[in-house]
């Protein structure tokens, strides 16, 4: 079975994950995944992207039958959240110098 989940990178303490399709009988962190579909960064500073994620391939690995990750799950909610609520520039809106 394929799974969308997190592979943990970083060191000790300053935690990276990489959202990953993977086989799901490999362990976490071993192996190549299938495919990198994006990234989460708990801990950012300043303007650092704290999450990215490719959502149309997602949705595709889910159309072919990939089950995502609970942790997963809720990254991709929290993600369009954002989306939903953030604002979106217009022509009106855009500066001309």
């Amino acid at each position: 079975m394929v799974t969308i989940r997190l592979a943990r990178g970083g060191r000790k303490k300053r935690s990276f994950f990489r959202i990953v399709v993977t086989n799901s009988r490999k362990p976490r962190d071993t192996g190549r995944p299938i495919e990198c579909l994006g990234f989460y960064n708990p801990i950012t500073s300043g303007k650092e992207t704290i999450l990215q994620i490719a959502e149309d391939r997602v949705y595709y690995w889910i159309s072919r039958g990939a089950q995502p990750s609970e942790q997963v799950r809720s990254l991709l909610k929290k993600k369009s959240k954002n989306e939903v609520n953030s604002p979106k520039k217009t022509d009106d809106q855009a500066v001309t110098a």
